[in-house]
């Protein structure tokens, strides 16, 4: 890969974004033999064009069964998706750990502001009894370059939590608690807080520990409970080294150098870029893997490029980080 391309993925404008993209393409295409052999399967005469939804999408589910990597190399870093004894978690080898450093630090900066200006708190208790958790290593690297006193991890210490989150509340500081769905539930059900200078971000995943809520049901009890005006949200995955984010109703907004995209159920080779359908991700930070994936997440994309998460198609595997459903 050109390592000027590499540089300049961060600082792309929305008009450079399919030049990104085509070249990335060629670039997989060429180095990716698991891409290239899917390509080559679903579109014999494949020519790219003046559009994306002409590039194919490599299913998810790839991920579990095959070695998704262009180039060969030995990685930095393998991230894990969580899963149960009944289902083959997928595993990401990262050429270059400090690409999605890169990717979910400028993002948080694009999102949400300076870091140092804020306190990191992890709330992940299911994330934190398992290795190679790429939500894990982010949150870790965002507490770092806080470099606030009391940002940490906590895993089922609620008593702590609330008290730390008290003191905060006290200084004014601005707070970020990232959260897994079933962990927030539990610390509201047990504390009821005015929390105004906290953001609250759950990350989702229910993983049968709770009745499953809607993400209305859930958001509408946490800003009651929390004293909060919206619940933020992530979406991201083992497969990606991107996230895009959502600062209230469920409506998440992507970051330069990522796009979603919208396929139809019924034909899975029609890609739009918008409507109602499962949704397909294009990452250029994912460079060395696989930069188009084509996800079993049920979604709508609006037409500024914004989009909703339903929860995932009827025939997909259902993961131990699951989305909400709605």
């Amino acid at each position: 890969m050109q390592p000027s391309l590499v540089n300049n993925i961060f600082s792309i404008h929305d008009k450079d974004f399919l030049n990104h993209a085509t070249e990335i393409f060629k670039f997989q295409y060429e180095h990716n033999n698991v891409y290239q052999q899917w390509c080559n399967l679903v579109n014999p005469l494949l020519n790219i064009n003046h559009s994306t939804s002409n590039i194919p999408f490599l299913p998810i589910s790839f991920f579990k069964t095959h070695t998704v990597t262009a180039t060969l190399f030995q990685p930095e870093q393998i991230f894990e998706s969580s899963g149960t004894t009944q289902t083959i978690n997928s595993r990401h080898l990262v050429k270059d750990i400090n690409l999605y450093k890169q990717s979910f630090s400028k993002a948080f900066e694009l999102f949400y502001g300076d870091i140092k200006e804020w306190c990191i708190i992890g709330l992940l208790p299911s994330y934190l009894e398992r290795k190679n958790s790429s939500l894990v290593m982010m949150v870790d690297e965002l507490i770092k370059m806080s470099n606030h006193s009391e940002s940490d991890f906590y895993l089922y210490d609620f008593d702590k939590l609330q008290s730390t989150l008290q003191r905060l509340e006290m200084k004014q500081q601005k707070t970020l608690l990232i959260a897994v769905t079933f962990a927030l539930l539990d610390f509201a059900e047990k504390f009821s807080m005015e929390l105004n200078y906290t953001t609250i971000m759950e990350t989702g995943g229910m993983k049968g520990r709770r009745k499953e809520l809607t993400r209305l049901e859930i958001h509408d009890y946490l800003k009651q409970r929390l004293g909060v005006k919206n619940i933020h949200s992530e979406y991201g995955m083992t497969e990606l080294l991107s996230q895009a984010y959502s600062k209230g109703d469920g409506i998440f907004v992507c970051p330069p150098w990522m796009k979603v995209l919208i396929r139809d159920e019924e034909d899975p080779l029609l890609v739009r870029t918008s409507g109602r359908g499962i949704l397909n991700v294009i990452d250029l930070a994912n460079i060395y893997s696989c930069s188009f994936i084509a996800t079993d997440d049920v979604g709508m994309v609006y037409e500024d490029g914004s989009f909703e998460v339903y929860g995932r198609s009827d025939n997909s595997d259902i993961r131990g980080c699951s989305l909400l459903v709605v």
